[in-house]
């Protein structure tokens, strides 16, 4: 637990945390946790799941977000630890078989990145700060214009032959290790960090931008979203990932999902996914820890080869800390190695894609004042309903996701709603959207792993957060659930609830802390679903996530609401142009990379044009 911990960028949370694990056994936490000065491990069992619960349904939201964070950081450290022989006897008491191990098949990786070894400075004409959907895309169009192109990347380069279908492996290399959650306690945050960023680790589910979504992004001041431009773009990106309707072999989660559909008479469809020989069964569920035989086409295998045929440096294992700025012009930026070596990158311009989260602190740190920044946070709210079913459902394999349902898409005529879809469960993803109610509860669900499935409910959300930078520059995602918001996440729970109790399952239950179990033959699904309605969202009250994470540096026609101009640059320098989801003047309503790619295609275009002039 101490060594996930460890990797949070951010010192002050690090110490924070690591001294209430000190401090949890002493007296000095009795009044913290609860239970009397009698030290909690000498406590007997029911005590101490007692003393936990009594946090968990505290009327207190930050004792509640306390017992979040205690039950994430050591559920997700059990399910993920291998034990001392890389095999956890857990796994075979739960049925799960644990990681695939590396392929020895594996093809050769396409990239040649280059990691600094000591004080480094270049020079180019964009320096692009991030690789992944967004800044794979831009630096792969700068590149075919002629430009000579460095990106920068804060990860590592991972290809097939170093992924091994674990969770520990993929977890702690191909995702960013914090912030992890909001400031407030209420969602936890899952961003892909690496060449490719979350291109590498998404579940290939391709969207095409909604046509009401596109209009409300126009009247947010950016007439090209109705435009022949954007279409051109949006095609441009589809024709490179290569999306496809032919590896929809559905998964047993997705079959069930869709029986339930079926049943109730809702909406159903196939998805589109942007993959190339994808096996759609073993391979497959494990592809969010990274493609073991490179069907995914990530940024790692399009954009960004394209760019280094045309030229393109890649710099990986680089922090950009700023963006250095001359006569309110943008002159490259400086950064630093994990081994503190100073990089600087000496540009004509610059492209700011390091997701919405880090874009809008670089920003920050560089000296940009636009209120703006960091506003308009949209980070499309996810929560499941589970469901245990006769029938083996393995939920850890088959496509990632090959089904999904707009029934409930738009709830308020205005385009908000939620989504149904579907997501390969593997231990530590599964237990992330959990509640824990005790050991021998917890116990049953996790023993019934192999015959569990669920449905997915993600939100989009009408009504925005913040990120901020602390004294450290570091960034503080700042997000409460609206209750507007709040009400269309229960009508999907709602939902969710109907399509797995049509598809069959013998119980269901969902993510709330306080929530209960239905059980075939024991009362009716209105019953589960009235008093699951009646619970709260509030911090610590229901497990959720932030899967989608977008704006915080919103196009727009003025710079009074939004940060860049409708060409993506900031407004206060016009060289430096932000060219990923950050750039959504709102939430995008369906999974994101298409739109990502798509503006960061527009974006750089544009910029091309003007450095070319």
């Amino acid at each position: 637990m101490a060594a996930l911990v460890l990797g949070n960028p951010r010192a002050a949370e690090t110490r924070q945390f690591l001294q209430l694990l000190t401090l949890w056994d002493s007296p000095l936490a009795a009044p913290l946790r609860g239970g009397g000065p009698r030290s909690f491990s000498r406590q007997p069992q029911a005590r101490r799941e007692a003393i936990l619960l009594g946090l968990a349904g505290s009327g207190n939201a930050r004792k509640r977000a306390l017992f979040q964070a205690l039950k994430g950081a050591a559920t997700l450290s059990y399910y993920l630890a291998p034990g001392p022989t890389g095999h956890s006897p857990l796994w075979d008491a739960i049925g799960y078989p644990g990681p695939l191990g590396t392929r020895a098949d594996a093809a050769e990786p396409p990239l040649r990145p280059i990691r600094p070894a000591g004080p480094t400075v270049l020079d180019c004409d964009v320096v692009v700060v991030g690789s992944g959907a967004g800044g794979g895309t831009a630096a792969a169009v700068l590149a075919a214009a002629g430009l000579d192109v460095v990106v920068v990347e804060k990860g590592a380069y991972h290809d097939d032959r170093d992924f091994d279908g674990g969770e520990l492996s993929g977890l702690s290399r191909l995702y960013a290790p914090g912030p992890a959650a909001t400031a407030e306690g209420q969602l936890s945050l899952l961003q892909g960090q690496g060449v490719g960023g979350g291109t590498v680790v998404n579940y290939s589910t391709s969207f095409r931008t909604p046509a009401g979504v596109r209009d409300e992004w126009a009247s947010h001041g950016v007439p090209q979203f109705a435009t022949d431009e954007y279409d051109a773009s949006l095609d441009a990106v589809w024709t490179r990932l290569g999306v496809n309707l032919d590896h929809g072999a559905i998964s047993s989660r997705d079959a069930l999902m869709q029986a339930g559909l079926a049943t109730l008479g809702w909406h159903v469809a196939e998805m589109p996914r942007n993959v190339i020989g994808c096996d759609t069964g073993v391979e497959c569920g494990r592809c969010g820890l990274g493609c073991r035989i490179g069907a995914k086409q990530s940024v790692a295998k399009t954009w960004l080869v394209d760019a280094q045929r045309s030229g393109a440096r890649l710099l990986v294992g680089v922090d950009v800390r700023t963006v250095t700025v001359a006569a309110g012009a943008a002159t490259g930026v400086t950064g630093r190695t994990a081994d503190g070596f100073p990089v600087t990158v000496r540009a004509r311009a610059v492209v700011a894609a390091a997701g919405s989260i880090q874009t809008p602190a670089l920003l920050r740190r560089s000296g940009l004042t636009n209120p703006n920044i960091g506003r308009h946070l949209h980070l499309h709210p996810a929560t499941g309903v589970w469901g245990t079913f006769a029938e083996e459902v393995r939920p850890w394999e088959g496509g990632m996701q090959t089904r999904y349902s707009t029934e409930h898409a738009d709830l308020d005529g205005l385009g908000h709603g939620v989504i149904y879809e579907t997501a390969a469960t593997n231990p530590a993803i599964a237990v992330s959207f959990m509640s824990w109610r005790g050991a021998r509860s917890h116990l049953a669900q996790m023993r019934a792993l192999p015959h569990l499935s669920g449905v997915g409910v993600i939100t989009r959300d009408r009504d925005a957060g913040h990120v901020t930078v602390d004294r450290d520059g570091e960034p503080v995602v700042h997000y409460r659930l609206s209750a507007y918001d709040a009400a269309h996440m229960r009508a999907g729970i709602a939902g969710a609830a109907r399509i797995v109790e049509a598809a069959g399952a013998l119980t269901v239950f969902s993510g709330h802390q306080r929530g209960l179990t239905w059980e075939r033959g024991k009362g009716s699904i209105d019953d589960f679903i009235a008093y699951t309605g009646g619970l709260g969202t509030a911090p610590g009250e229901l497990s959720m996530a932030a899967l989608h994470i977008m704006g915080a540096a919103r196009m727009g026609g003025s710079k009074a609401t939004s940060a860049t101009d409708p060409d993506g640059a900031t407004w206060e320098v016009p060289n430096l142009v932000v060219a990923d989801a950050s750039c959504f003047p709102t939430s995008s309503g369906v999974n994101p990379m298409i739109s990502v790619e798509a503006i960061a295609h527009m974006n750089a275009r544009r910029l091309a044009a003007t450095l070319r002039d």
